[in-house]
């Protein structure tokens, strides 16, 4: 199992990432034959090895020859994919990311998906960038893709429609969710394209998970800056863990003056809008009085949804939150048997071994009352039997 963790200290671009992918091993050869599964003609690739302030990389190019390269929409690139021979999983990956980007630009310029002309990710050479990246991933056999937060840059852009500040409009909505900062050159640093394959490919964000290195990097952008090395980074390895890591915003906030009823609303609006767990904790606050700390975990794309709804269905005026690193058995979910019906059961896996079943407890309570047992037979009868079904003794 490999993992590729995107060091953005320079931002992002579609060629900035193969270029680094072609540096850390991936043999040009085999990018161009993968890239010949798609009916797209009139371009050429060139790669080569370039320095960006001391620092060697590969720059990677989409040359392309039509001199009037097509504007396509949505239902283009679809069709170009749809009739293209590639492996039906990178098929379907490509596809979720094009209309990833169509309904971004619809929502940026209040319209449909259906309406949408592509420009800068709709050329030649964003098209082969999108794919191009999906077939290296695959060669080079990568399972996980992890990202730093990611350097925006600064000042405007010159883009078809005018001067636009950085990140464009594209790009910053695409950036939601997902950690940034500004530093250094006051360029753009990260692209449509950068911005899309973060958002449909990176798992998570933050520092260099655990891992043993296996190869790396470095990506050149196509921009020389006298004091920056405008590089990306990809480092391939291994994880050293024997378990999934993530990152989860903690949120915190202590109310003291709203009606307990109404937690249990608030709560399962929280749910709603993307929260992992929320929990109530009793404590005494200021001036000696009753008060509920309300703790929220989620994602960090879900921080603005939840923050909202926080401020406008309790009574606070402030919620604390920060970022947490998250060790957690690998998760699977398996189907068991039993007299009554079937119920699912959630493994953890973790150091090569399971370490725990837990049947689902709203199945376990469906069948309880559809079929007069008690819960706790039905819970134990699906633990057996998954037990069994497992080949573990837990």
């Amino acid at each position: 199992m490999k993992h590729l963790y995107l060091d953005c200290f320079s931002g992002i671009s579609g060629d900035m990432v193969i270029g680094s992918l072609l540096d850390a091993g991936l043999p040009l050869d085999d990018l161009r034959d993968g890239l010949r599964l798609l009916p797209l003609t009139g371009y050429v690739l060139h790669a080569e090895k370039t320095v960006r302030r001391h620092l060697t990389g590969t720059s990677f190019t989409v040359d392309v020859r039509d001199p009037h390269p097509q504007e396509r929409g949505l239902g283009d690139i679809l069709e170009l994919l749809n009739t293209s021979a590639l492996p039906p999983k990178l098929k379907e990956q490509a596809k979720k990311i094009f209309t990833l980007l169509a309904d971004t630009e619809a929502a940026i310029h209040s319209t449909t998906p259906d309406k949408i002309h592509f420009h800068e990710v709709g050329a030649i050479d964003s098209i082969v960038d999108v794919v191009g990246i999906l077939i290296a991933l695959d060669r080079l056999e990568i399972t996980e893709v992890h990202a730093s937060p990611v350097n925006v840059g600064g000042g405007f852009a010159e883009c078809k429609h005018g001067i636009l500040p950085v990140p464009a409009p594209a790009t910053i909505k695409l950036l939601e969710g997902i950690p940034i900062y500004s530093r250094g050159p006051l360029h753009e640093l990260v692209t449509p394209t950068g911005a899309l394959l973060l958002k449909s490919l990176a798992t998570s964000f933050g520092p260099l998970p655990p891992q043993k290195i296996l190869c790396h990097g470095y990506g050149a952008g196509k921009r020389e800056f006298s004091d920056w090395p405008n590089l990306l980074r990809a480092i391939i390895g291994e994880p050293a863990d024997a378990y999934d890591t993530d990152d989860v915003i903690v949120l915190n906030t202590c109310i003291d003056d709203m009606n307990p009823e109404h937690f249990e609303y608030l709560m399962e609006l929280l749910f709603e809008k993307g929260a992992l767990d929320v929990y109530l904790t009793p404590i005494q606050a200021k001036k000696t009085r009753p008060a509920t700390l309300l703790t929220a975990l989620a994602e960090p794309q879900h921080i603005s949804a939840l923050m909202s709804a926080l401020f406008s269905e309790s009574t606070t005026f402030g919620v604390r939150y920060h970022r947490e690193a998250r060790l957690k058995l690998k998760r699977t979910i398996i189907e068991v048997p039993t007299q009554w019906g079937r119920v699912r059961v959630k493994v953890g896996t973790g150091e090569g071994k399971v370490l725990s079943v837990s049947p689902e407890f709203e199945d376990c309570k469906r069948i309880a009352r559809t079929s007069k047992v008690p819960l706790k037979q039905v819970y134990d009868t699906a633990r057996n039997a998954a037990q069994q079904q497992l080949g573990e003794g837990i």
